[in-house]
This record gives C-alpha cells, sequence and structure tokens, in this order.
C-alpha cells in the first residue's frame, strides 16, 4: 500500500515532503506493530533498548553511558533505570573506580526475560519479510545517509 493511501493524502510538496511523512508513517507503525512484543515482557521499547545495552556491554555502564547507547536520546534514562530497578531487571552499584557515581547491572532476572523476548526475534523479523535482504541493506544505507546530513 502506498502512503497517499495509508494516510489518504493524494498529494505532497514535493518527494523530500513525502518521505519525511513516509518515514513517521513507518516508525509509527513499527513501533505500534512492536509494542506487542514488549507487552509480554511488561516492559517498554526504552526499557528493552537499556536490557538489550546493559547485556552486550557486560559489565556496569553509568546512567550516560546507557543515554549514549540509547535509540531514544531524548528520554530520561535516570527514571527508566528506576523502573527497572523496581521490576528488579537492574541493579545500582557503587562504581569501583569512582565512589560517587552509581553503575547500572542486569540481574538474572532481566537476562531470563530479554532470552524469553529473545525467542520473538523470527516473529519481529518477519515485520519486515516482504523485503530481501538485499532492499534491507539498501535501505539501512539510505537511512544512515540521512541521519549524516546534520
Amino acid at each position: 500500500m502506498s502512503i497517499e493511501k495509508d494516510i489518504q493524502q493524494p498529494k505532497f510538496r514535493n518527494e523530500y515532503h513525502k518521505t519525511v511523512v513516509n518515514l513517521i508513517f513507518t516508525y509509527n507503525w513499527i513501533t505500534e506493530k512492536t509494542k506487542q512484543f514488549f507487552e509480554k515482557g511488561d516492559i517498554t521499547s526504552q526499557q528493552y533498548n537499556i536490557l538489550r545495552i546493559l547485556r552486550g556491554a557486560g559489565k556496569p555502564l553509568s546512567t550516560l553511558q546507557i543515554r549514549q547507547r540509547m535509540l531514544d536520546k531524548m528520554s530520561d534514562t535516570s527514571r527508566i533505570v528506576d523502573r527497572l530497578v523496581k521490576k528488579e531487571l537492574v541493579q545500582k552499584v557503587i562504581c569501583k573506580t569512582d565512589r560517587r557515581l552509581v553503575d547500572v547491572t542486569i540481574t538474572d532476572t532481566g537476562l531470563q526475560l530479554l532470552d524469553r523476548l529473545d525467542s520473538y526475534n523470527e516473529q519481529m523479523d518477519a515485520m519486515l519479510g516482504n523485503l530481501s535482504e538485499e532492499e534491507a541493506k539498501l535501505l539501512n544505507n539510505l537511512l544512515d545517509k540521512i541521519r549524516s546530513s546534520e
């Protein structure tokens, strides 16, 4: 289906305008589709992102380090981490090199939750199932190119 049909807007100022609208619409479409996976773990996409960052790092990280790696740079990382602490998915520990700082580590419960959510990876990949791997690579390159225009 075309963006024109999806949002019932037959005309755009130009192809650049259409592209921006299409990116926003597609972002929202993907967000809604992935929400169901996160709901299975009773977490948000931001919480999921933090858990994956901590698992991938394999070591404690400060909230600043986590924020630098997050997909959503506008998020309040400290508040999201506090919610994960309440759910016992992460824990805060005193930094070994600077006792004034607090590091965040993923707990065994957090790792187990990620393992459970990882079982849905194929379903998540299927959202883009109508793209070939080559098309997905091209799309990634185009999206990277858009962001590098800043």
